[in-house]
C-alpha cells in the first residue's frame, strides 16, 4: 500500500491541478466571449451602412423561424406585375403570392388607383409582407398614370442647387410610401460619358463622375431620409455602352483601372453614404470576367468577389430584369435566375417562373453549389429590410384622395422649381435675353417638328403678342420657301424645335430632318434667332451652326412645364441657372450655361412660390363656382399676383348661359370703367411726371372747349377725386329715341357710309360729327348745388381730348405705343372685333332698349359706344393678365421690366387720398372706404393704403402695395341684363381678394411643406 501512496497523491495532484485549470480556462472563455462577440459584430454606424442594417431583429427572427426552406427561397423572388392588365393576370399574380409565398413584387404600367387595390390584395393574401418596387427614376410617373413626372436626371445633372435633388428624392419617397412601395430603383449612377448610348443617355447625370455622384447621393438620401430604400444602378457602370441590354448584351472593354476611376466611383461614393440597394447590370465585361457571352448579373467574380468582398457592399443586391435579352436570349428562365443566385444577387428580379426557380435553386444547395446557410442570410437580409421599410406593422393603402396626394401642389411646385433650376442657356448673343423693348419688336413663333399650335408658343403669348408658324419635319421646298416669305417682315423668330427622339438609337438625328436643318441654318444667318431644344441636350449637335443663334436654350425634355419655363426665361420672367452636364460638341461642352436675371417680368408660378399654398386659394374656386350657380355672371377670370409671380390665374365658367363657348384666360372682358384708371388716369399721370400736366391747374386750361363754361375752373384734383359737382352721367341716347322706341333716322344708320361712320353695335352707325354734340351736353350741363363727393364719368369723358391736346396724338395711339405695347399688353385695346374673333371677346348685356342686340364686341357702356367705342371712361377690352401688367406697374410706382413708363413717386402720389376723410378718394383710384370692413369696397384684410377701381360689368382691378399684391377679377355680371345685382349682395369680388389675405394669414410661421408629411 506504502509503495502505492506517492503515485496516488501526485495522480490527485494532477487531477487538480488540471480540474483548476480547465476551470479557469472556462471562465476565461466566459469572460472573454462578449469581448470577441463585440469585435466580430460592427456597430451600425448610420452614416455608411444600409439603413436597414439596424433592423430590429425580433420581428426577423419571428417571420424567418416560421418559414420553410423552400419558402426562404422564395423571398429573394420578386416578379412583375401590371395594374393596366387583365382580371386573369391579376389573379395568376396571386396565385404567385399564395402558392410559393415570393418576396415582393415590381411593378410596372398602369395607375395609381388600381395598383393601390391590387397591392391591398396581395398583401393581405401573402404569408409575409411583400417588398413592393417601381422603377420610378423620375418620379411614380415613369410607370403610372395621373402622378406628377419630375425632370430626366440629365435635366438634374444641370442643377447648381442640389438641395432641389434631395427634396425631390424626399417627395417621391412620399408618393412611393403613399402607394405602398417600399424600393425605388432610382437613382441611375451611371456616368453616361457615350453620346450614342441608346438606353441610359437622358437618364444621367451626366458625364462627370463628381457631378453624377453628388446628385445620386442628394437623391438616394432624399428617399432613404424618408423610408424608401434607394437603388443604384446599373452596377458596375452601364454609362458607356451601344448596345441596350434590353435587346442585347453590351460587351465592355474598358481596363481595371477605367473601370475603378470612372464607373465605379459613383458606386464606391454611395456605399460610404449608406446605399440601401443596387442593381447589376448585364454586361459582358472581359477583365473582369471572361467567360463568353456572361452577363455581369450572373458572375461570381463580380458579384461576390467584387461588389461584395472587394468593395464590402453590405446592402440589397438586385439583378437587373432577368427577362431582359441580356441574359433571357442565353438561359431559360429558372436556370438564369439560380447563376445569378450564385453569383451572388440577393434578390431575383422578374423571375418568369417561380416554381422552376425554386425547384432550381434546391438543386444547387443539393449540388453544394450554394449553402442552405447562404440562403438563410440573404432571406435575413430580405426580411430586415422588410422590417425597416414598416412591413412589421402593414397597413392597407388608402385610396381616397389618393390622385389628389400624389398630384399634391407642393409636388407641382417642387417640379417647377426642378425644371426652372435646370434649362440651359447656352448662347446669349448681345445679351438679346431677356427680351426688351418689347414696343420695337415683331415677334414670331415658329413651331418646328409640329403642325399644333404648343404650350410654349402659348406661354410666349402671354408676355406679348406673338404669331405662331409651323414647319413639320418634311415640308417639302415650296412650304419652306412661302414660309421664309412669311417671316421676312418679322426681327425675332423664337424656334421651338419639337416632338423630337428621346434616344439616340437608329439614325442617331433624334427626328432632325434634312428639312428643318437647312431651314434653321438659312433662319439663323437671316436675322435674330432664339432656339429652344424640347428634347434630348444630345440633339443640339445634329444642328448645323445652331451655336450662332441669337439664343440657343436647352431644356432636356418636352412637356407643359419646360415649355412654359423656356417662355418665361425668354422675357425674363425667371432666369437662367442651368449648367450642361455633358459635351455636346466642340462648341457646347459640359458646364457650360449662361446665367440671367429673373423677376423682369411676372412669373408665372403658383402660391408655394411666394410662401403660401395652393390649398388655401381653393376657397377662390368655390366663391366663384357659388357665384356662376347663383346666376351672378355666366363666367370669370380671376388672377392674383404677389411679389412680381402670378401665383393664380384661372378661368370659370362660360360666355353666356347658354354654356356653349368656355372662358379661357386669353378671352378678353369689357372692363367698363377700370377703363378710367387704365386709360385717361394713365395717360395724365405719364403727362403729368413729365411736367405736362397738374392737378392743381384747371379744365378750362387743358380743354379750350370748356371755356365759357360752368366748368372751366373745375380744378383737375377735385375733378380726378369726384368732387368737382360734376353730374353722375348722362343718358345721351335716350333724346335719339323716338316716342315709338325707335332711334332717330338723322342720328344713327343701319349701315356704314361717309355720313354714318362710326360704329356703336352690330349693324348700327352714328352720325360722323355726332360726339361734338356729346360734349356740348356736357358743356352745358349743370353744377351739382351741393358740393362734395359725387362719382362722375363726365371729366373722364372729355380726357381723350385733354390728352390729345397736350400731346398731338390720338388718345389710342398714345396710350398703344407709350404703354400697352411696352408693357406687352396688347389685349388691352378699344373695339376689340377689330382685332379679335368674336369667340375670343365675351359678350355683355341684352340690350332691349338702346341697341336691341347681344353686345358682343363693341362696348356696353351707351356713351363710349356712341363715341365710336373709344373714350376715357368706359371702352377698353382685355384679359385679366395684361390688366394685371399695368397694375403691377402701378404697384412698382410706374416701373415695369426694366423701363419707367410714368416718372418715380406719381403713381404713389396720385393713389393717396386727397381729402381723408371727408372723401376716400384718391386721384382717379378707388380706395378702401372702410378699412377692414366686412361689407366695404375693398377686401376685409386690404390695407388703407391699397387703391384699384370697379367696372360695372362685374370687374373689379385692385393694388395693395403692402402685400404686393395686385388682384384681378373680370365677369360679365351684366349678361343678360344690368338689372342683376347677384355679384354685388355675395360680394364676391371682395370675398375672392379676401381668401389672399387669409392665406397669408394662415402661413404665418408656417414653412411650405408636402402635405404628404402629415399623411404618412
Amino acid at each position: 500500500m506504502k509503495k502505492y501512496r506517492l503515485p496516488s497523491l501526485l495522480l490527485l495532484l494532477v487531477f487538480l491541478v488540471g480540474a483548476l485549470s480547465l476551470q479557469g480556462q472556462t471562465r476565461a472563455k466566459k469572460a472573454a466571449k462578449p469581448a470577441a462577440k463585440k469585435t466580430a459584430v460592427a456597430a451600425f454606424n448610420p452614416k455608411t451602412d444600409p439603413p436597414f442594417l439596424n433592423a430590429k431583429q425580433k420581428w426577423v427572427d419571428s417571420v424567418f423561424k416560421s418559414l420553410t426552406p423552400e419558402e426562404r427561397i422564395a423571398q429573394l423572388i420578386m416578379i412583375p406585375v401590371y395594374s393596366n392588365k387583365n382580371q386573369a393576370h391579376i389573379d395568376s399574380i396571386s396565385k404567385l403570392i399564395t402558392t410559393y409565398k415570393v418576396g415582393g413584387l415590381i411593378f410596372f404600367q398602369g395607375g395609381p388607383v388600381r395598383q393601390a387595390n391590387m397591392t391591398n390584395r396581395y398583401q393581405r393574401e401573402s404569408k409575409v409582407p411583400l417588398m413592393i418596387s417601381i422603377d420610378g427614376e423620375w418620379g411614380l410617373a415613369m410607370r403610372l398614370d395621373s402622378t406628377v413626372r419630375f425632370p430626366y436626371q440629365m435635366a438634374l445633372g444641370g442643377i447648381q442647387d442640389e438641395k432641389l435633388i434631395y427634396d425631390m428624392g424626399a417627395e417621391i419617397a412620399r408618393h412611393c410610401r403613399r402607394m405602398g412601395i417600399h424600393v425605388n430603383f432610382a437613382p441611375v449612377v451611371d456616368v453616361n460619358n457615350n453620346a450614342n448610348n441608346p438606353v441610359i443617355g437622358f437618364r444621367s447625370f451626366g458625364e462627370d463622375k463628381y457631378n453624377v455622384t453628388s446628385k445620386s447621393i442628394a437623391y438616394m438620401k432624399g428617399m432613404q431620409d424618408n423610408k424608401v430604400l434607394a437603388n443604384a444602378k446599373h452596377f458596375p457602370g452601364h454609362g458607356d455602352t451601344n448596345v441596350d441590354s434590353h435587346y442585347g448584351l453590351p460587351v465592355i472593354h474598358f481596363s481595371k483601372l477605367r473601370l475603378d476611376s470612372v464607373e465605379l466611383h459613383p458606386f464606391r461614393e454611395l456605399m460610404k453614404n449608406g446605399l440601401g440597394s443596387l442593381m447589376v447590370a448585364h454586361m459582358n465585361i472581359p477583365v473582369l470576367d471572361n467567360t463568353k457571352d456572361l452577363a455581369s448579373t450572373l458572375s461570381k467574380p463580380i458579384v461576390m468577389d467584387l461588389l461584395k468582398k472587394e468593395m464590402g457592399f453590405k446592402g440589397l443586391v438586385f439583378t437587373d430584369a432577368l427577362n431582359m435579352q441580356g441574359v433571357a436570349k442565353f438561359y431559360a428562365p429558372g436556370i438564369v435566375d439560380v447563376k445569378a443566385l450564385l453569383a451572388g444577387n440577393d434578390m431575383l428580379l422578374n423571375t418568369m417562373d417561380v416554381k422552376t426557380t425554386i425547384e432550381e435553386v434546391k438543386k444547387a444547395i443539393k449540388n453544394k453549389e450554394i449553402t442552405q446557410e447562404e440562403v438563410d442570410a440573404r432571406c435575413r437580409k430580405v426580411l430586415a429590410a422588410k422590417q425597416w421599410m414598416g412591413l412589421d406593422n402593414w397597413k392597407p393603402i388608402e385610396t381616397k384622395s389618393l390622385i389628389e396626394d400624389l398630384n399634391n401642389p407642393y409636388a407641382t411646385y417642387l417640379n417647377r422649381q426642378l425644371t426652372e433650376a435646370s434649362l440651359t442657356l447656352l448662347r446669349n448673343k448681345g445679351n438679346i435675353l431677356p427680351l426688351k423693348a418689347l414696343d420695337t419688336l415683331k415677334v414670331a413663333a415658329l413651331a418646328m417638328g409640329t403642325h399644333l399650335e404648343t404650350d410654349f408658343q402659348r406661354s410666349l403669348a402671354k408676355y406679348t403678342k406673338v404669331d405662331n408658324f409651323f414647319l413639320s419635319p418634311t415640308s417639302s421646298i415650296a412650304e419652306l420657301q412661302l414660309l421664309k416669305e412669311q417671316l421676312k417682315e418679322y426681327n425675332v423668330v423664337i424656334v421651338g424645335v419639337h416632338k423630337l427622339q428621346l434616344k439616340a438609337s437608329g439614325s442617331g438625328t433624334f427626328g432632325i430632318t434634312a428639312e428643318m436643318n437647312l431651314f434653321m441654318k438659312d433662319l439663323i444667318r437671316s436675322k435674330p434667332t432664339l432656339v429652344s431644344v424640347f428634347g434630348n441636350v444630345y440633339s443640339l449637335n445634329r444642328f448645323e451652326d445652331i451655336e450662332k443663334a441669337h439664343g440657343v436654350l436647352a431644356t432636356y425634355q418636352e412637356n407643359e412645364l419646360t415649355q412654359d419655363v423656356a417662355a418665361q426665361i425668354i422675357f425674363g420672367g425667371v432666369g437662367a441657372k442651368g449648367k450642361l452636364p455633358v459635351n455636346v460638341s466642340s462648341f457646347f461642352r459640359i458646364n457650360d450655361g449662361l446665367t440671367t436675371e429673373g423677376g423682369l417680368r411676372f412669373a408665372y408660378t403658383q402660391p408655394e412660390a411666394v410662401g403660401l399654398t395652393s390649398q388655401d386659394f381653393a376657397q377662390i374656386d368655390t366663391l366663384v363656382q357659388q357665384a356662376i350657380r347663383a346666376r351672378a355672371t355666366p363666367g370669370a377670370q380671376v388672377l392674383v399676383a404677389k411679389n412680381g409671380k402670378i401665383i393664380y390665374s384661372k378661368a370659370f365658367g362660360y360666355h353666356t348661359y347658354e354654356n356653349q363657348v368656355p372662358v379661357k384666360n386669353t378671352d378678353l372682358y369689357d372692363l367698363a370703367s377700370v377703363t378710367k384708371i387704365t386709360t385717361s388716369l394713365a395717360a395724365l399721370m405719364k403727362l403729368s411726371g413729365e411736367g405736362r400736366f397738374d392737378v392743381d391747374r384747371t379744365l378750362g386750361e387743358y380743354l379750350p372747349m370748356m371755356k365759357g363754361s360752368n366748368k372751366e375752373n373745375l380744378r383737375y384734383r377735385d375733378i380726378l377725386t369726384h368732387q368737382a359737382r360734376l353730374k353722375s352721367w348722362i343718358p345721351f341716347w335716350k333724346e335719339e329715341v323716338k316716342k315709338n322706341g325707335e332711334l332717330k333716322g338723322s342720328v344713327f344708320s343701319a349701315d356704314s357710309s361717309a355720313k354714318f361712320p362710326t360704329k356703336v353695335a352690330q349693324n348700327l352707325y352714328i352720325r360722323k360729327d355726332f360726339s361734338e354734340e356729346i360734349y356740348k351736353q356736357i358743356k352745358e350741363s349743370p353744377l351739382n348745388e351741393k358740393p362734395g363727393y359725387v362719382y362722375s364719368d363726365l371729366s373722364f369723358i372729355l380726357a381723350p381730348k385733354v390728352v390729345e391736346n397736350i400731346t398731338g396724338q390720338e388718345f389710342e395711339t398714345y396710350l398703344k405705343e407709350n404703354i400697352y405695347k411696352p408693357l406687352g399688353a396688347t389685349t388691352l385695346t378699344f373695339n376689340p372685333y377689330k382685332q379679335y374673333p368674336l369667340s375670343r371677346i365675351v359678350p355683355t348685356e341684352i340690350d332691349t332698349l338702346f341697341r336691341k342686340q347681344l353686345l358682343h364686341g363693341t362696348v356696353h357702356d351707351e356713351g363710349a359706344a356712341m363715341l365710336g367705342g373709344v373714350s376715357g371712361h368706359a371702352g377698353l377690352f382685355g384679359n385679366a393678365n395684361d390688366l394685371a401688367k399695368v397694375m403691377q406697374m402701378y404697384l412698382q410706382d410706374g416701373q415695369y421690366a426694366g423701363r419707367r413708363y410714368i416718372a418715380d413717386k406719381t403713381v404713389s402720389t396720385f393713389s393717396k387720398c386727397q381729402f381723408c376723410p371727408n372723401n376716400y378718394r384718391a386721384l382717379g383710384f378707388d380706395r378702401p372706404s372702410k378699412p377692414g370692413s366686412e361689407n366695404g369696397n375693398a377686401a376685409k384684410g386690404a390695407p388703407a393704403e391699397s387703391f384699384g377701381h370697379t367696372g360695372f360689368t362685374g370687374i373689379y382691378s385692385w393694388v395693395d402695395p403692402v402685400n404686393q399684391i395686385v388682384y384681378i377679377f373680370l365677369s360679365n355680371r351684366v349678361h343678360p341684363t344690368r338689372e342683376s345685382s347677384v355679384l354685388s349682395k355675395l360680394n364676391t369680388r371682395t370675398n375672392v381678394m379676401q381668401v389672399v389675405y387669409d392665406a397669408m394669414e394662415k402661413a404665418k410661421g408656417r414653412p411650405v411643406a408636402s402635405p404628404l408629411e402629415s399623411k404618412l
